[in-house]
């Protein structure tokens, strides 16, 4: 049996990546595969349980080296639990998030730097990287008064202004530095348009 493709969908908060992760998983099947929609960090119980304690106000300070050891762990659990199994099995993987998330919020955001966390994506990997990667991208500025609208913010929805200025820098510069793996949509704009540009996006792995 071919082997699934497997697309990630960036971005900072607010960019609209749920409402436009499952137009993508539509038109994925309306071209006659199976699709798998997960998210990071998560889509295993043991993963999401690791979700819990990055995004939860706790008592304890999270080290910023810890939060991205935190983010490969739930990671590991994915690709090997449920990423690797359903493109074995043929079927799309559409996932909310991938380590170009670690590389722009730790590596930019952090400013950790990317060294350390190519060698763990390497590592964790194993083989298997994104064929199509969609950045949704918006000035930080327009996704936060989004996110703002959707409730009480999370850890990491509760950093200043700046940090996520550098994320989206960070994911811009992952963009430039490989202009054919990801395409980068403009998500300030109408759905409409920012849908017509994940479907033009799509044809470079599709037909």
């Amino acid at each position: 049996m071919p082997r699934g493709r497997f697309i990630t969908v960036e971005g900072i908060e607010g960019v609209g990546k749920s409402t436009n992760i499952a137009f993508l998983a539509r038109l994925i099947e309306e071209q006659g595969h199976r699709v798998l929609m997960t998210r990071e960090p998560g889509g295993t119980p043991t993963a999401e349980k690791i979700r819990s304690l990055l995004l939860e106000h706790g008592d304890e300070p999270v080290p910023d080296v810890a939060e991205m050891l935190l983010f490969f762990a739930a990671r590991s659990l994915h690709l090997s639990n449920r990423i690797r199994p359903a493109l074995a099995e043929g079927r799309w993987v559409v996932c909310d998030r991938f380590t170009d998330a670690s590389r722009a919020y730790q590596g930019y955001g952090r400013r950790l730097g990317l060294e350390r966390i190519n060698t763990l994506a390497e590592w964790v990997h194993d083989g298997i990287d994104p064929d199509l990667t969609i950045l949704l991208d918006a000035p930080a500025a327009v996704g936060m008064g989004r996110a703002e609208k959707r409730g009480a913010a999370d850890r990491l929805e509760s950093e200043q202004a700046s940090f996520y200025e550098r994320v989206r820098e960070g994911y811009l510069s992952l963009a430039r530095a490989e202009p054919e793996r990801f395409a980068v949509i403009d998500a300030s704009g109408p759905l409409a348009e920012v849908q017509a540009g994940i479907r033009s996006a799509l044809t470079r792995i599709v037909g």
